[in-house]
């Protein structure tokens, strides 16, 4: 009986790692060597040797590193490099080199090297043959490694990356700045990306899931082969539940080295629909046989939704409709730089949802596939866009996406299509963003193509594009040319103005094209700077760019259009590169296109005055956060109108004013509340109530005086929220708070800490620019330091920063393989030291 147990145990053992070997996909970020040529990092030059790919080249003094990694965010920032990109010395030439080897018991597979994202022009290597290569540096890609591959021996791949006169309108970061994995299949397989799901039919009672299935023979001879499909239910950590649907084995002759597709229909009863706030989602899998033998399980997850715009009422979910509060955000991490990581970008969506952000956009390229991953499992309607221009350049270099346009664009956005149409967050296809095309008649086409294609590999979405100057192009045909229509500042005084998503409902021929405001705002603030000196912008939010609008005219027009689905603001973070007003950067004229000659020509002026006074500038003010992760006090007047059901109050500015004794000094309250009345030292200044299209409430007139502001804010005339701010004693302590205590031990997982400087009785002190002095024990290491300052050029890197009005950041990361504990202190002369204590596990 034992015997007969032993084996059973064995066989079921023996088939479990049978199964899981059908299919692997191997994380291949770690221990890659890297040497960089061309341009350096202080500005001299360096050659790049010839045959680097070679398996023979001599590699062993190059520096080793794991992936996703960005060659330029270390920096140093110099202030001879462009404001627009960021000051950071990320072009050049990276060449990366890896070692591994294969089993030779793994001969019959089928290898592959998966690449979410490389900057850029990437071209990869195996052994010394090349095997593939990708321009634009935002495409995920896969390259064959299989006619190659050396069994039981050394193996190479090299891959060359060149930034040097690439052509950027923002920080593009540098280097395999995605993560990178290893896939081993069987000959027979599903291909890559090769399962689609759709739910053609959802009811309460019943859910349908068509999924469509692309299988590949590699193998010299036909196959008769068999496959079949199953559903199970995802829990929120990603692991399948209960099995809720199956399949019968459906057969299959393939022909040799080709791909053939087939299909299934499965029934889903009672389905648990996904939408912002329950993220119920579903796993299928669809398992491949050869003789009865199972070679290949692939797994996709996705939800039961409907998605459907509107020309008279706005953007439904599941047939109930959906304001669209949405942000548009480049894809740096701030400090972190382009690299990849997930827990700064979770960190970073966990601040934009507590504002009552719904909705991004991904502006204005392909996002990282966990940007796709955490929208799903979170809760946010996506916006997936691919290009910032087409054929017609938008740099002075004309290197950007336009010169490879015309061979690359309809592979870049299929592969876009085909690996993120599965997701449930994704609710429309963006081609571009503000395509200088737009003005042409005669290149109206080019959208339409752009549309086509989409519809080629997904029917299921709208196609749309971000199309500025709305005060014409959407109404001169080629807002005709997608499905759904983006107005980019349809608010905004150069670009809009009263009235015009009306105009845009109405306009003869628009009778079924719903729309939307795909760019809104660009209001520009830096935190906690009221009365800013050079280089800085006031946080009264009261200040806009000429193309723009304040928050406010958005509200309006959208309060005034509510068939308009919604809006998607720029930018819910503040990002690296294009530091409006300070850019020296001529492409900003492009968001000028409307103005007449001699206009253009005065700005041409402005931004070459600009030029010459060499602003320090390096990161945009557009962000309702800081590069740092720090809320403005814009973030409390989106979250008043985007959380109505959240009792909250936020007066602005802080109270810290010693030279502006007897000054007059404004005082603005954010709420959801309808009402508030201001307190200076427990005196009224009275109750002030909002009126129609009124969304700040304002006291002008404020007479400064030490001591404390109060508001207590009120609905349906009942109270509702209050609030406080105390004009703070002198500095005397720093106060540490970690967005949590335990790290994994993984090299990955991340902590960010947030320093404050207070006063003795714990008051933060809004004006502190203390030096800070960070320093670590144990297992883990400060990976970034940063404090919100558009203007300051001191590397990420460094541990000693000074504080930026009250607050500066650590981000602190375990060392891989290392467990026990960290403790993070941090100093400042004068002040009394903080730590924070970290778990490691």
């Amino acid at each position: 009986m034992k015997r007969k147990l032993l084996v059973a145990l064995l066989l079921c053992c023996l088939k479990s790692v049978y199964c899981q070997s059908v299919h692997v996909e191997d994380n291949f970020d770690r221990g890659w060597l890297f040497a960089r040529y061309g341009s350096q990092p202080d500005g001299s030059s360096k050659a790049e040797p010839e045959q680097v790919f070679q398996t023979n080249f001599k590699d062993a003094d190059w520096r080793q590193l794991n992936l996703p990694h960005d060659w330029g965010i270390e920096g140093p920032f110099r202030e001879d490099l462009d404001g627009k990109t960021g000051k950071l010395p990320w072009r050049g030439i990276g060449w990366y080199r890896k070692h591994f080897t294969i089993a030779p018991s793994e001969k019959r597979k089928q290898f592959y090297v998966d690449f979410d994202g490389a900057m850029a022009n990437a071209e990869v290597w195996l052994n010394g043959h090349k095997i593939g290569e990708r321009p634009y540096g935002y495409s995920s890609f896969r390259v064959d490694l299989t006619p190659h591959i050396l069994l039981g021996k050394d193996n190479v791949i090299a891959v060359r990356l060149n930034t040097e006169e690439l052509g950027s309108r923002w920080y593009p970061g540098a280097g395999i700045y995605r993560h990178v994995r290893l896939v081993k299949n069987n000959p027979v397989h599903v291909g890559h990306w090769g399962v689609f799901v759709t739910t053609p039919s959802i009811s309460d009672k019943k859910g349908v899931a068509k999924i469509d299935v692309a299988i590949d023979n590699n193998t010299s001879k036909g196959q008769s082969i068999s496959y079949a499909a199953e559903i199970y239910q995802l829990d929120a950590n990603d692991k399948p539940g209960k099995k809720v649907a199956s399949s019968s084995k459906q057969s299959m002759q393939l022909a040799a080295l080709k791909s053939q597709t087939g299909n299934f229909i499965l029934d889903v009863s009672q389905p648990l629909l996904w939408d912002i706030e329950h993220t119920n989602r579903y796993q299928a899998r669809v398992l491949v046989y050869v003789n009865n033998k199972l070679v290949d399980e692939y797994r996709e997850s996705f939800g039961f939704r409907t998605i459907q715009f509107t020309h008279d009422n706005g953007f439904l979910l599941n047939g109930k409709r959906v304001q669209l509060n949405g942000t548009c955000n480049h894809h740096d991490l701030g400090a972190l730089g382009a690299a990849m990581n997930i827990h700064a970008l979770e960190r970073q969506l966990r601040i934009l949802k507590s504002m009552g952000c719904n909705a991004l956009r991904t502006s204005h390229n392909p996002p990282a596939p966990e940007l796709l991953a955490l929208a799903d499992k979170m809760g946010f309607l996506v916006m997936d866009e691919a290009f910032d221009c087409f054929r017609i350049s938008k740099t002075k270099n004309k290197n950007d996406y336009a010169c490879w346009f015309d061979q690359w664009h309809e592979t870049d956005l299929r592969d876009l299509i085909l690996r993120d149409r599965n997701h449930p967050s994704v609710i429309m296809w963006s081609s571009g963003n503000e395509i200088p095309e737009q003005y042409s008649k005669d290149k109206f086409y080019l959208f339409a193509e752009m549309r086509n294609i989409i519809r080629k590999y997904d029917t299921t979405r709208p196609a749309t594009c971000g199309i500025s100057a709305p005060n014409k192009t959407a109404f001169s045909g080629v807002e005709l040319n997608v499905d759904v229509h983006g107005m980019n500042y349809a608010s905004g005084k150069g670009y809009g103005g009263d009235g015009l998503y009306q105009r845009f409902l109405d306009f003869n021929g628009h009778e079924h094209l719903p729309g939307y405001g795909s760019e809104t705002s660009s209001t520009i603030s830096t935190r906690g700077e009221y009365f800013p000196g050079r280089f800085q912008v006031s946080s009264y939010d009261l200040t806009e760019p000429g193309w723009g609008s304040l928050p406010d005219a958005e509200f309006k027009e959208l309060d005034r259009t509510p068939a308009i689905c919604g809006e998607f603001v720029w930018t819910g973070f503040d990002y690296l590169g294009e530091p409006t007003p300070f850019n020296s950067d001529a492409s900003v004229l492009l968001n000028h296109s409307t103005l007449s000659p001699e206009e253009l020509e005065k700005e041409k002026q402005k931004l070459e005055q600009i030029q010459k006074s060499r602003p320090p500038s390096r990161s945009s003010y557009f962000g309702i956060i800081d590069l740092a992760g720090f809320p403005k006090d814009r973030f409390y007047l989106y979250q008043a109108r985007w959380r109505p059901d959240l009792p909250m109050v936020h007066i602005l500015p802080h109270w810290n004013f010693p030279n502006r004794i007897g000054k007059v000094t404004p005082v603005f309250i954010y709420t959801s509340g309808d009402e508030a009345e201001l307190f200076l030292n427990g005196k009224s200044l009275g109750r002030k109530k909002k009126g129609q299209y009124e969304y700040r409430l304002r006291w002008d007139s404020v007479v400064y005086e030490p001591g404390e502001l109060k508001a207590i804010a009120y609905k349906n005339g009942k109270r509702w929220a209050d609030t406080l701010v105390k004009t703070s004693g002198t500095a005397a302590r720093l106060k540490v708070t970690a967005d949590k205590t335990v790290l994994k031990a993984d090299g990955v997982d991340l902590v960010f800490v947030t320093v404050d400087v207070t006063d003795k009785d714990g008051i933060i002190m809004p004006t502190a620019k203390d030096t800070i002095h960070c320093s670590i024990g144990g297992a883990g290491g400060i990976v970034a330091t940063d404090n919100g300052d558009p203007t300051s050029l001191l590397a990420f890197a460094s541990p000693v920063r000074p504080a930026f009005n009250g607050k500066l950041l650590v981000i602190i990361k375990a060392k891989s393989g290392t467990k026990g504990r960290c403790r993070l202190l941090v100093k400042a002369n004068g002040l009394r030291s903080a730590e924070q204590a970290i778990d490691i596990r």
